[in-house]
This record gives structure tokens, sequence and C-alpha cells, in this order.
């Protein structure tokens, strides 16, 4: 049986990553600053972090933070890592962190590199945007009277439990450096989407897109954060909307 540590294993993506490999037959310790088995907070590292990592076979470091910090718990994690002979460090990131100069972006790419350059064996899995994510964004652009969105740019969905799915078969194989990118299965205008959710919540609102300035508006644009060639999810936006929203679906 193998052990492998989940770090932000309490979260959206960590939890559905420590079921899955449960589920699977392995063992799991869930890392995060709330977890009732290893509570760490990966900013500040310590003897519970070397504690967590002791004697595991890989660590699926999902753990991040909007706020910042995450170069930083990033070395910790590493650090005990080295120390404590982890064979296997697997990272996800987000497709077009070397191409859309966002700062969430720059800080998951500057991760990457410290997961490239740490010595242990390694593998990356960049994923496009989740479904998730999108809805939050939906829901709180669409309490003004009018949706306003960017000109010109699109998304690629995917389901998190997919992520997951893959992130649970990299961490029990070998490393692999860069994995082939998961997009979800469709690339669609915002704005497409955008009234696919209003639908889905029986809400009208008009939908306003307009040109934004700057080099993030551009790379956004441009595509850079999409995988159209890897679209490999399976589970479209509707059908997700439908699972989340239920019988609230208008169409």
């Amino acid at each position: 049986m193998t052990t492998i540590l989940v770090t932000g294993g309490t979260g959206t993506l960590g939890r559905l990553v420590a079921e899955r490999l449960r589920a699977d037959g392995h063992e799991v310790r869930v890392l995060s600053r709330h977890s009732r088995s290893c509570a760490v907070d990966l900013r500040e590292g310590g003897p519970a972090l070397d504690a967590a990592v002791a004697g595991v076979d890989a660590i699926v470091h999902c753990a991040s933070s909007p706020r910042g910090g995450d170069e930083e718990a990033a070395g910790h994690l590493i650090a005990a890592a080295r120390t404590a002979g982890v064979p296997h460090l697997v990272y996800v990131s987000v497709v077009g962190v070397d191409r859309v100069p966002f700062g969430y972006y720059q800080t998951k790419h500057a991760v990457e590199r410290l997961v490239v350059e740490s010595g242990l064996g390694w593998t990356v899995l960049r994923a496009t945007q989740f479904h998730d994510l999108l809805v939050d964004v939906f829901e709180r652009v669409a309490k003004a009277p009018v949706v306003l969105l960017p000109a010109g740019v699109s998304a690629q969905p995917v389901e998190a439990a997919e992520v997951a799915g893959r992130l649970a078969e990299l961490a029990v194989g070998a490393p692999a450096g860069r994995a082939p990118d998961l997009g979800g299965p469709e690339v669609r205008p915002v704005e497409s989407l955008a009234r696919a959710y209003l639908r889905a919540v029986g809400r009208r609102r008009p939908i306003l897109s307009l040109p934004m300035p700057g080099r993030v508006y551009r790379g956004f644009r441009a595509g850079g954060h999409l995988a159209p060639r890897r679209a490999v999810g399976k589970r479209t936006f509707e059908e997700y909307l439908l699972t989340r929203f239920g019988s609230a679906l208008h169409r």
C-alpha cells in the first residue's frame, strides 16, 4: 500500500484527490491548516511539517492561496521532502502560467520552477479553469444589473474531479516531468458560458462585453490559458450546472 500526502487536502481539489486515492486503496495523509491529522501552515513549516512528510511515497501539492505565500510554502515543503527522502512530488498548476502575465499565474509558474529545481522526482500537471471557478466569477458579476465581461475572451472549463483523478494516477506512478495538459471538453466564449449560468439560476441579465487594457487581457484574449489540443475532459459546463443547480435549471 502506498502512503501519499495531499497538501490542501481539505480544499476543493485536494479533498477530491484524497477521496480518489483512498478509494483506490492507498493510505492518505491530509495536510492543511484545518486538517485533523496533519494541521500545518506551509508558510511556517516546522516540526509538524517534517512529521507529515516522513515516510510518504509521494506528495500531491494542491495547497494554494490567492492571498500569497505560495512560493514560501513550496520552499518549506520541498525542504522537508528532501530531508525525508520523498521520492515523488506532484504539483498541480494552471495552463497558461508561462503565457499570461496574470499575478496568480506568475506565482504558479514560480512554484513550478521550484519543483523542477528541487532535486526531487517531480511531476507537474497543468489544467484549465475549473467549472466551480467560472460559477464563482459569474455569481459575483451577476449581482449587478448588467453583467460586464471582457470582450473576445474564451474559457475551457474542466471538472475538478477529473483533474483529481489524473493527479491520483500520476501520484502512484513514476515521476513524469511535465505531464500533458488537461483541458476541459469545450473552448467557448465567456459570454456563452455566462448565458448558460444565467439560465441555470433563472436570472435575466443583459451581458455587455467590453475590451480592456493591459497585457493580462491581451494574454487571455490570445488564448494563452487554453489547451484546445488537450480537450480531454468529459463533463461539460452545462452538465456541471445541471448537477449543481438541479431543478433550478431553466432552458
